[in-house]
């Protein structure tokens, strides 16, 4: 899918630059990485648009996750705000996750996230189909601070990261952690000013998509 393809909200445009999926495994399936479900395959929408963060990423960046909270998932709630495929939220759910809930626009995206959470009897796996901007706002106020972590991969050139990191400040622990995919990189002479709150703490780049773990700077104004 070329870079000016439409996008939806709450769906994922295709990546540029990222590489291309193993050939040992079917073009619309996501094979999770580790934990209960650890190569267990799902189907995955066939839509134009719709591409879940390769295995390789997945790997790195549960690498960083379970460090950084030295391996203790089963305090965590994780909101997956752009759920697509589900490749990020199941995986949580699969590493033992207290808390997933994921969040998607497209009615038939959301009917496979459906029927993959029933085919893993994910019991701890709740999804909402909605706007990934209005559930942030929502969750930051019934729940305030009531995530540990949060994976925001949104379709590119579109600000989603601007319009939705000030209510993942509200909705997060403290010490909550922000999973970011983007275009470009959140850190650096050239970052954002909207990353004013927020500190990167860890961060690469596979082709041309830069990820990124993010926490909220100690003392950063919380906005409301």
């Amino acid at each position: 899918m070329s870079k000016s393809s439409p996008s939806r909200p709450g769906g994922k445009p295709a990546k540029p630059g990222l590489p291309s999926k193993p050939a040992n495994r079917g073009p619309h399936q996501v094979r999770i990485i580790g934990g209960q479900w650890k190569r267990t395959p799902l189907p995955v929408l066939d839509a134009e648009g719709l591409r879940p963060t390769p295995d390789r990423v997945r790997e790195t960046v549960f690498n960083w996750i379970t460090h950084l909270i030295d391996g203790n998932w089963e305090a965590v709630s994780c909101l997956d705000l752009f759920a697509g495929s589900g490749a990020l939220g199941f995986e949580a759910a699969s590493r033992g996750a207290r808390r997933v809930v994921m969040v998607e626009h497209s009615g038939p995206a959301v009917r496979q996230l459906e029927a993959n959470r029933d085919k893993l009897k994910a019991a701890t796996l709740a999804i909402l189909r909605g706007d990934a901007l209005a559930a942030a706002q929502n969750a930051a106020q019934r729940e305030p601070g009531g995530f540990q972590l949060v994976f925001i991969d949104p379709p590119y050139h579109q600000g989603w990261l601007e319009k939705v990191l000030p209510a993942c400040q509200q909705l997060l622990a403290p010490t909550g952690l922000v999973y970011a995919e983007a275009e470009f990189a959140l850190d650096g002479a050239d970052a954002p000013a909207w990353m004013q709150a927020w500190e990167v703490v860890r961060a690469d780049k596979a082709g041309m998509v830069f990820y990124h773990l993010l926490q909220r700077k100690s003392g950063a104004r919380i906005e409301a």
